[in-house]
């Protein structure tokens, strides 16, 4: 004899809210979230919270910056353009003696003077461009004597940092291209036509 099977009602779709704090804490409308993906976390790193979210902001714009000064290096010391004078004068390499190609640079740089820039970096970023939690994420000249551009329009300030985030972003990809295509054997800038 068959069983009746009793009628199951549908659910409706359950739908996750936003994360939000009493603190402010709206990453939907913050800069840096721009079309076409819009507010994009695979990971739900935002479930972390707002201090998390906050140094994520301070890394990805960080990052970005290093990328785009790397990607500007790269095309530059392809362009044959070179620093007078010694990169090591104990091991008399001249700047114009450094090759142009990514690779060429990286092995061609004695360790200490890849110590040294280590160093410098880290020294800026810790005590010259250290960020103060009081600041937007980013914001990081205080009270140095540089003559920094300041926009007073919200319009215009959202869209130059809206443009610096994807800028970063960008070179980010830009780079790690770079640093691939050189590690497959080609040209870092035009992979497709070199050898």
């Amino acid at each position: 004899k068959p069983v009746a099977r009793k009628p199951v009602a549908k659910k409706a779709p359950v739908k996750k809210a936003v994360v939000r704090s009493a603190g402010g804490f709206s990453p939907a409308s913050d800069i840096g979230v721009t079309p076409p993906l819009g507010l994009f976390d695979p990971l739900n790193l935002l479930a972390r919270g707002p201090e998390v979210y906050r140094r994520s902001q301070e890394l990805e714009i960080k990052h970005g910056r290093l990328a785009m000064a790397a990607t500007l290096g790269v095309i530059v010391t392809e362009a044959g353009i070179r620093l007078p004078g010694y990169l090591s004068i104990s091991e008399d390499i001249k700047f114009a003696d450094q090759p142009g190609t990514l690779d060429g640079a990286y092995f061609g740089t004695p360790l200490a003077g890849w110590v040294q820039i280590v160093a410098f970096i880290a020294a800026l970023d810790v005590a010259v461009f250290r960020q103060d939690p009081s600041n937007d994420p980013g914001d990081v000249v205080q009270d140095l004597p540089i003559d920094w551009v300041r926009y007073d329009d919200p319009e215009t300030k959202a869209f130059k940092l809206n443009a610096e985030r994807n800028n970063g972003r960008a070179a980010m990809f830009g780079i790690i291209g770079m640093i691939s295509h050189t590690a497959l054997g080609q040209d870092a800038l035009f992979p497709i036509v070199s050898k």
